[in-house]
């Protein structure tokens, strides 16, 4: 690829130009294996519905079974909770951990008493569970491998629920060959 292509066609300021001719160069620096069009692609989402206002599911296996169906051995996969009082996360299946966590999460954002959150001035009574899901995280990325996650010891993915008692979503992506 010619750098110097966009002398030829760029009308703009000089401070422009050099952005675009630098966005260009760095793309010359992609792996060609990263440009590739032929990049499989999977999407699913997981539902769940926990009875409960707060609980912590390892969710490990519903992924990998969508690793499986993918047929992708090669690439990543993104894990993420589709509701804003929700997360994902990755540690250790402990329950003493978990235990710890619930103490942990309460004591940085209690649920009661609800008048402390101007977010329940709406009516809700979840602003708890919007702080705690901003502690925990949105989602996870994890490389896989040879058709397997690629974890570290004793890592398993996780999806805690901080408003629960109705159906959620988890959005399983893959992208790789």
């Amino acid at each position: 690829m010619n750098p110097h292509i966009p002398v030829m066609i760029f009308k703009g300021s000089l401070k422009s130009f050099f952005m675009i001719n630098l966005c260009i160069e760095r793309l010359s620096l992609i792996p060609h294996y990263l440009r590739r069009r032929d990049m499989k692609s999977y999407r699913k989402e997981l539902c769940f519905d926990i009875p409960t206002r707060r609980a912590f599911l390892n969710i490990t296996p519903q992924v990998k079974q969508c690793l499986r169906e993918s047929n992708i051995s090669e690439g990543l996969i993104l894990v993420n909770a589709m509701h804003i009082t929700a997360s994902v996360f990755i540690n250790d299946d402990e329950s003493g951990l978990h235990q710890d966590y619930e103490k942990w999460l309460e004591s940085l954002a209690p649920h009661e008493p609800i008048s402390q959150y101007m977010h329940n001035r709406t009516g809700e009574d979840n602003g708890d569970a919007h702080l705690k899901r901003q502690v925990m995280g949105r989602e996870v990325v994890v490389a896989v491998t040879d058709g397997d996650l690629d974890f570290g010891p004793w890592e398993q993915i996780f999806y805690g629920e901080f408003d629960g008692r109705r159906k959620k979503r988890v959005l399983v992506k893959i992208i790789g060959d």
